[in-house]
């Protein structure tokens, strides 16, 4: 899906595959069959963006085989196309249990720059034939433990190497490709000023900002203030990921941990913030939060990094960070410059999510991610944008 930002700018809406589990070519073709196809008829619409998710034994094979060309054709067919991906996870993304394996390899393991070349090369050959720009989103360098500033230096290093490969590629293939540090609670970048602090030491040119909007909520940041201090620093926001928290007002209540415990669940990290009296209180998981040695009492106000349905609201009296992701749109598409142009749905927990709210089937998982492109799409119409 594309819009048209008031200066011009062609701004692209597509949803993130990591929501789906296979992870070899034949599983990633019925994806787009069936999902991206089935979603793309749903909304009613002639083109569908989807942000792809490659693990990195096929990004590895697809980059130099001739399969390729099946990926595109398979795209073709269902009315779809490709501006972004998702290298954030770098494979078995649903496995029984990620957790902290979901940063693994991390920026200082030469694995990771060689699965995301991988992917740029794969992308520089997917974008459509009017559009110059791709973007791939990644992890803010590692988990903060284990972490020093030898580590920290491997990574800037691997960060550095990366861009000038990407401008490699630029001159190659005339495709150029921007990856952004996705900021995540509990990781070395977490927070805007530790983003602009590190991406100050690498070339802006092909490394910027992945501004997730769950993430930014969980640490209680205000999307505007975020917005303009890293336009102020100059940090490009390469990609956008549409998505909302858990947010919860009294977690000392009875009925308010009883609604938090259906989310806590075994596969995924769900990082807790708590807004209190002494501040911000950083807990890296529901489950500990809840019941843990280190248990929460609920003096303040919780977020928790679980990326809800952003169209839906979560079970009573529990509410989503919809009003963040809002503010967080306005911002960066709202004024008189487009701040992003690459904007991807990403809720990947369907699949965990409280029992009586997972779909029960292909169609009606079709009809929620649906139904959140819809939600996102008018957000963006609110923001002055026009579908082009």
């Amino acid at each position: 899906m594309r819009f048209t930002h008031r200066d011009g700018t062609t701004i692209h809406l597509a949803y993130c595959t990591n929501v789906h589990p296979a992870e070899e070519l034949g599983g990633l073709l019925r994806q787009l069959r069936v999902f991206g196809g089935g979603i793309r008829a749903e909304l009613g619409v002639d083109r569908l963006g989807v942000g792809l998710w490659l693990p990195a034994p096929l990004a590895a094979h697809l980059a130099d085989h001739p399969d390729l060309d099946q990926l595109r054709d398979a795209l073709a067919i269902n009315g779809l196309e490709v501006v972004t991906l998702n290298a954030f996870p770098y494979q078995h993304f649903h496995a029984d249990s990620v957790k902290r394996a979901v940063y693994h390899p991390d920026w200082t393991d030469e694995r990771r720059l060689d699965y995301t070349l991988n992917c740029a090369r794969v992308l520089a050959r997917l974008l459509p034939e009017d559009v110059a720009r791709g973007s791939i989103s990644t992890l803010p360098l590692a988990w903060r433990e284990p972490w020093s500033s030898e580590r920290r230096r491997r990574a800037v290093d691997l960060m550095r190497q990366l861009s000038e490969r990407l401008a490699a590629l630029a001159d190659a293939t005339g495709r150029h490709i921007r990856v952004g540090l996705e900021p995540e609670p509990g990781c070395t970048v977490e927070t805007t000023d530790e983003v602009i602090d590190l991406l100050n030491e690498v070339n802006a040119d092909h490394v910027g900002l992945c501004l997730d909007a769950c993430h930014l909520a969980v640490g209680f940041e205000d999307p505007a203030d975020s917005v303009r201090r890293l336009t102020e620093a100059g940090i490009p926001i390469v990609k956008t990921q549409a998505s909302t928290a858990l947010h919860a007002s009294a977690p000392v209540d009875e009925a308010t941990r009883h609604a938090l415990s259906g989310y806590a669940e075994d596969r995924f990290m769900h990082q807790i913030r708590q807004c209190g009296p002494a501040g911000i209180t950083a807990l890296d998981d529901l489950p500990e939060a809840l019941n843990g040695d280190r248990a929460l009492r609920g003096d303040g106000a919780w977020r928790v990094h679980f990326h809800v349905p952003i169209h839906r609201h979560p079970q009573p009296p529990l509410v989503s960070t919809r009003d963040d992701l809002d503010s967080t749109l306005n911002a960066l598409l709202g004024g008189p410059t487009a701040l992003t142009d690459h904007v991807e749905v990403e809720t990947y927990t369907w699949s965990v999510l409280p029992k009586h709210q997972r779909p029960r089937d292909d169609a009606e998982l079709t009809a929620g991610l649906a139904g959140e492109l819809r939600w996102v799409a008018q957000a963006m119409r609110r923001a002055g944008l026009e579908p082009s």
